[in-house]
């Protein structure tokens, strides 16, 4: 039996599978386990595979992209609103035919498996930054219990902390400074190994031309050019414009219209948190370095001085929104032409950078 078109909805161990004909009409539905489900595609002459853009959904894209599939991944917040009244499996694989039908569907690209690594390898810096800032706030709040105040800062109080470890005469009971010198010791550990990381992200930047691209931008850094290209491949050719690259990070701002009356909101915070956060956190330390260019009499151009016009007539945030938006933008051009923003001093001290942690 031929089949042009399959929708899968993907699970660990079983996935609901609905099988159209060339008039997208349900004409089978199987449901299978994974070892029977790798086997039924050997056995079929499939034309599309449609599922959701979920997790594990870029492997089996892989996988059957290498059997000869065309493979279409549907952006997971758009399939809901083709359920029809009760969830379940079936149903879900259904609503991913009507949704593939919809010409305004915009399909997730497929990655490879290095831009997941390097995704993954972000994600685990993620999760020892917060780890190493849980740490330091549990040794903060029992200092301040016996009545030791620790000045703000993560690597100050980390110093100051230990110094009050250290002091015989501190207040802190024998009974517990022991175990408050053991997470000391972890948070040395997280550090070093973050450390180590942050050293591989910089060895990587080096052999990739998005990257050394991405870096001559004002406010991008290590860290948001490496997610960047983990994300997007360096390639943007998918995106229609500026606009529609910026807005995938959510920095647009949301629309509410209706006739002639027309008023645009705060930013939308779709799409990516994680790479939203990084760009505006580099807009933050662009308005702030220009702020201070500005106070001490050195000259201030470009996007710099766009962004503290944008400071004057609104505030802080809003430009730094501003600010996050059009650097977007500029990721975007840089990588559409593949060309450097123009800042080559800029460039190499920061792609001769290796991490962000310094010693202790």
């Amino acid at each position: 039996m031929n089949a042009t078109t399959v929708a899968v909805d993907l699970a660990k161990s079983v996935f609901q599978l609905a099988v159209a004909d060339e008039h997208w009409k349900i004409i089978e539905t199987q449901r299978l386990t994974r070892t029977q489900f790798e086997r039924w595609f050997l056995n079929r002459e499939v034309n599309l595979v449609i599922m959701e853009g979920c997790g594990s959904a870029h492997h089996w894209a892989r996988w059957l992209n290498g059997l000869g599939i065309e493979v279409r991944l549907l952006p997971a917040q758009y399939i809901r609103a083709y359920v029809k009244r009760n969830k379940t499996d079936a149903v879900d694989a259904a609503a991913l035919l009507e949704a593939a039908r919809a010409s305004d569907m915009r399909p997730v690209r497929v990655k490879s498996v290095e831009q997941q690594a390097l995704q993954g390898m972000h994600r685990i810096r993620s999760l020892w930054m917060g780890t190493r800032t849980s740490r330091i706030n549990a040794l903060r709040s029992f200092c301040r219990e016996f009545g030791i105040a620790i000045p703000v800062g993560a690597r100050t109080g980390v110093e100051a902390i230990s110094r009050v470890l250290a002091d015989p005469n501190t207040a802190v009971p024998d009974l517990i400074r022991g175990t408050a010198k053991l997470l000391i010791e972890e948070i040395r550990l997280l550090e070093a190994r973050i450390a180590q990381l942050e050293r591989e992200l910089a060895a990587i930047a080096k052999l990739s031309p998005a990257c050394t691209t991405l870096l001559s931008i004002p406010g991008i850094g290590l860290l948001t050019a490496t997610a960047l290209v983990a994300a997007t491949s360096g390639d943007v050719s998918h995106f229609k414009d500026a606009r529609h690259f910026s807005s995938w990070f959510g920095l647009t701002p949301k629309e509410y219209s209706s006739g002639s009356s027309r008023h645009l909101g705060r930013i939308s915070k779709k799409g990516d948190r994680y790479l939203r956060m990084l760009l505006t956190h580099g807009a933050r330390s662009v308005l702030r370095a220009s702020k201070v260019a500005q106070d001490a009499g050195r000259e201030v151009c470009g996007v710099r001085r766009w962004a503290l016009d944008v400071q004057s007539r609104s505030n802080h945030n809003k430009a730094a929104c501003a600010l996050a938006n059009k650097l977007a933008r500029i990721c975007y051009a840089t990588l559409r032409d593949k060309e450097p923003f123009g800042e080559s001093a800029r460039l190499n001290k920061k792609i001769n950078r290796e991490s962000f942690v310094m010693p202790a």
